[in-house]
């Protein structure tokens, strides 16, 4: 992932620990990030495949960039462990 696709990624990503925060999901998807390992490789490919079926109820934005944080490796780890020291004010 190239450092402006990184930083446009991770700047979404608040919005993204708030939203699993409210439904009480934040440790599940930190869990599911660490211990999926290579897999998520396959949820990217499932997101890019899928991303027509999904573009109704989510945007194209918000797709690329959860699909690339899936393609890669250390950016998943990146935020698992930025769900795991987030905390709700």
């Amino acid at each position: 992932m190239q450092m402006d696709a990184v930083s446009v990624a991770r700047a979404s990503w608040p919005g993204w620990a708030e939203f699993l925060r409210r439904r009480g999901l934040e440790n599940l998807a930190a869990w599911a990030l660490e211990a999926a390992g290579p897999l998520t490789v396959l949820g990217a490919q499932a997101l890019y495949l899928g991303g027509p079926l999904l573009r109704p109820a989510l945007s194209n934005g918000f797709i690329e960039a959860l699909a690339g944080l899936l393609e890669d490796h250390s950016e998943a780890q990146a935020f698992a462990a930025f769900l795991r020291e987030e905390k709700p004010a």
